[in-house]
């Protein structure tokens, strides 16, 4: 089983940017965190990061054929970016929105979630523990639906 897991603008900042929103923690360390749940569950797993919205778009395409399902935490292109939609669409894989902070309680902007309209479920406001939670979700949806393919 593959996992990509996609974190989108601004997140190379955390551990800078308003700790009191989304903590003290790195994204290294939120890469180090994703890669040993993946090594604890025998999952495959690709971490990327970008300020870029069609470096993501670029990268959500090449998981087809390639990934078994997406963990993605689109940051502000959540509520604009109807491309990341379009990708997640388009590659058709099971996909998961996670969130450091609670959204639904942030500004009024930030309640519509384009990305979240490709995914099979979120977690928000759950911190390093959404991007587990959704990990989990994943390998349990997919390997439930391997075995009733007999694979």
């Amino acid at each position: 089983m593959k996992l990509f897991v996609i974190n989108g603008p601004n997140l190379n900042m955390l551990g800078i940017r308003e700790p009191n929103v989304y903590g003290a923690a790195t994204l290294a360390q939120l890469t180090s965190y994703v890669r040993e749940i993946c090594l604890r569950e025998n999952i495959e797993v690709e971490c990327f990061q970008s300020n870029h919205e069609g470096a993501i778009i670029d990268f959500i395409q090449s998981a087809y054929g390639v990934a078994d399902g997406i963990v993605i935490n689109p940051a502000a292109y959540t509520h604009t970016s109807i491309a990341i939609l379009d990708a997640l669409k388009a590659v058709n894989l099971p996909a998961v929105e996670v969130h450091l902070s609670d959204v639904s309680k942030r500004e009024h902007f930030r309640q519509v979630s384009y990305a979240g309209l490709a995914c099979e479920k979120s977690f928000i406001g759950l911190g390093f523990k959404g991007y587990e939670d959704a990990i989990l979700y994943l390998k349990n949806r997919l390997s439930t639906a391997e075995a009733k393919s007999g694979k």
